[in-house]
């Protein structure tokens, strides 16, 4: 702690501070008077909302793992498990395409997409994911996890026959920069023919949200958009965030480029980063409750109202984070390995291990290293 001296010199520099930026504060104030009058009242509706959440291997990381195995794990808001493999940062990446590419898995989600938007590596579809052992960052399977879940997002649009209107609820903006060149932008497209074609045959409107809880955009403007007010009391509320507050929040323009080629685009780098249109968006009716960031897929903007007209009921009963979709949390509880599953796993793992050592000896420095990193008194006393 702070000896009482310390502590009011910091009080004092940190007012000082305040001060001399108080222009900034008053610039971010007249930057949002742009959207005063653009927040619209949402209006409840009705349809059925699936979720999409894919586990990071930080979350499904064994306590025994030498091999630092990751579980990726993409479920949705039902229990569904959509798409589950298995990998650790030393995993050849090509002998992990060539498996997702298996004639035997037609139906996987990441080989479907890289069949579709012509990859035969996983490198062809995101230069993270470079098989160079200089090059190979270890990392990468963070990156391979939000490939898996744009794969499984991706199916379910271009395959499912849907018996209803369905929104498609992703954790987080409908904007990525680890694809490679502009196949982002291309599998965007094919998105939205097969929504089109499912409007013309079925009769069925599809749609995908993107809800994100923290972006820069929203922290550089939450302060500025309560004091000035900008959504009321009174309502849930949704506003488009203009592009010119998006600019002030990101450094690559790249990022909040739309998937529409600009008529005056010439020496302009073409779009590739970004398919969505961002809003902000209260479920709550007052001033304290909280304001996400979400995009709504570029072309599916006019269709706002209706989208957060659906997404209202669901978000009114989430928990335990008030106001958030709940088939989102849904899906987040479900995708995670706890327990009993994460128990099994472990001893699996372990298992392995102890059958490459071979010698009986080192077999039994294995039973003891086991004990040793099983918390036996945590889970008596659980």
């Amino acid at each position: 702690m702070f000896d009482p001296e310390s502590l009011t010199r910091l009080r004092e520099e940190v007012r000082e501070t305040t001060v001399q930026n108080r222009r900034l504060l008053e610039r971010l104030l007249a930057e949002v008077e742009v959207m005063r009058d653009a927040s619209v009242r949402i209006q409840p509706r009705t349809t059925t909302s699936i979720s999409l959440v894919a586990s990071d291997g930080g979350n499904n990381r064994a306590e025994f793992n030498p091999f630092e195995l990751q579980i990726v794990r993409v479920m949705d808001s039902h229990g569904v498990e959509l798409m589950t493999k298995v990998v650790s940062p030393h995993t050849d990446l090509e002998e992990l395409a060539e498996w997702h590419l298996s004639p035997t898995r037609p139906d996987d989600p990441l080989g479907l997409l890289m069949r579709d938007l012509g990859c035969r590596t996983l490198y062809e579809l995101s230069p993270m994911l470079n098989n160079d052992p200089e090059k190979k960052s270890p990392g990468w399977p963070l990156v391979y996890r939000d490939l898996c879940e744009w794969a499984v997002l991706y199916q379910l649009i271009t395959t499912t026959r849907w018996g209803s209107d369905t929104l498609i609820v992703r954790d987080g903006l409908l904007r990525s920069k680890i694809f490679q060149g502009d196949l982002f932008v291309q599998m965007y497209r094919r998105i939205m023919e097969a929504i089109e074609g499912t409007k013309r045959s079925r009769r069925r409107d599809v749609y995908l949200v993107g809800i994100a809880k923290h972006t820069e955009v929203l922290q550089r403007y939450s302060t500025a958009m309560s004091v000035q007010q900008i959504f009321p009391v009174g309502h849930p509320l949704y506003a488009p965030v203009p592009y010119a507050l998006q600019k002030e929040a990101y450094k690559w323009p790249e990022y909040i480029r739309s998937p529409v080629v600009e008529e005056d685009a010439e020496g302009k780098e073409d779009p590739k980063f970004n398919i969505g249109s961002m809003h902000f968006v209260r479920f709550g009716s007052q001033a304290s409750d909280p304001i996400w960031t979400a995009d709504l897929l570029h072309d599916q903007a006019g269709d706002a109202q209706k989208i957060f007209g659906c997404l209202l009921g669901d978000a009114v009963e989430g928990f335990p984070v008030p106001f958030y979709p709940l088939c989102l949390q849904r899906a987040d509880e479900y995708a995670h390995v706890v327990g009993l599953d994460m128990d099994i796993l472990r001893d699996e793992l372990a298992s392995a291990v102890r059958d490459l050592l071979g010698d009986a000896k080192r077999q039994q420095i294995m039973d003891g290293l086991m004990l040793a990193y099983s918390d036996i008194a945590s889970r008596r006393y659980a």
